[in-house]
């Protein structure tokens, strides 16, 4: 990915996000905005953007939040982890997560919110083609949560500060923020826009739909498979499952599903991804091996129009690790099977 510096009209700051001393000389801008050239390693139909979305998160807060995110440490000097929570990709479809190519040049916004607590804070992105917005370097929360352009792609990432409680396992991460974290000179997030009640019914119900789908039938019966945790993939450079992976699994999960539906994977490919909601509820060890199920639901009154409600979940405890809410809309000659 080429980024070249850009000014935030919003902060009066000038970034380039490639380097870490030029954004933490940026402690406590609460929003950045960068013009970005999309690279190959940033686009297609897996999980690339994702984790370039979470890069962008991770930049944000480490500008804005005074404490270097990348070698936080705990005050019992044990290494801090920005985990992610909650993340949500929305879009009207005239630009979506997987429509992005080669050389598209973008402006990219992120603005950091404080949600009351030392947790962690949410940071929401807003992706535009470039030029395309006329303040690029304004986003406020209403926008995103109640008012969204339909010419934009709207991210928003809950963390969570964790830490290993035994630092040769995955399991049983605890929070602790890090030395230095600061929060509270960020702008305050409205209790209606917070993510805890979404987040904590899909944990609780296993699903990102517990009053169910009106107008929506079963377009198959639930699909049921089995993913190995694969240490050459899934894991980032400190050990843990990283969280660019879950997305990569549920997809994979979700493919499968539509192979048993007699679909193409072209179909797969060509679909426009509307919503996706993810929340990463656990980590796991080297070894774990993941139940997953997959329902896919169709749109009884827009052909195309699909929702997929995927739960991963770890064999043996049954442990939750992830549930997906996904809303598609199908390439209209690929409609209806």
């Amino acid at each position: 990915m080429r980024e070249r510096a850009y000014e935030d009209r919003a902060v009066g700051a000038r970034m380039s996000p490639t380097t870490l001393d030029d954004i933490s000389a940026l402690d406590g801008a609460d929003t950045l905005t960068r013009r970005v050239t999309v690279s190959p390693a940033m686009c297609g139909a897996g999980s690339l953007i994702f984790a370039q979305m979470g890069d962008w998160t991770w930049e944000a807060v480490n500008a804005a939040c005074g404490t270097n995110v990348y070698k936080a440490r705990s005050a019992a000097g044990l290494p801090a982890y920005l985990s992610f929570y909650y993340f949500r990709v929305s879009s009207s479809g005239r630009l979506h997560p997987h429509g992005l190519t080669f050389g598209d040049e973008l402006d990219v916004t992120s603005r950091v919110f404080d949600v009351g607590s030392q947790s962690a804070p949410l940071t929401v992105h807003r992706i535009s083609r470039a030029d395309e917005v006329a303040q690029p370097g304004l986003l406020e929360a209403v926008e995103v949560f109640e008012q969204p352009r339909p010419d934009c792609i709207y991210v928003e990432n809950f963390n969570r500060w964790i830490v290993r409680s035994d630092p040769d396992s995955n399991v049983g991460l605890v929070a602790a923020s890090p030395v230095g974290y600061q929060h509270k000179h960020l702008p305050r997030l409205p209790a209606t826009y917070l993510p805890r009640i979404a987040a904590g019914s899909a944990r609780k119900n296993q699903t990102f739909f517990p009053s169910g789908l009106p107008g929506f039938s079963p377009a198959a019966p639930p699909f049921t498979t089995i993913y190995e945790l694969d240490v050459v993939r899934d894991l980032n450079g400190v050990g843990l499952l990283y969280f660019a992976s879950y997305f990569s699994i549920a997809d994979t999960a979700l493919l499968r599903a539509w192979r048993a539906m007699g679909r193409e994977d072209r179909k797969f490919l060509d679909r426009t991804v509307l919503d996706y909601r993810l929340g990463m509820f656990g980590n796991a060890d080297l070894d774990s091996v993941f139940n997953i199920t997959v329902r896919i639901w169709q749109d009884e009154r827009e052909a195309g129009h699909e929702l997929a409600d995927i739960v991963i979940s770890e064999q043996g405890t049954e442990r939750i690790l992830g549930v997906v809410g996904i809303r598609t809309l199908l390439n209209s000659k690929h409609s209806r099977g």
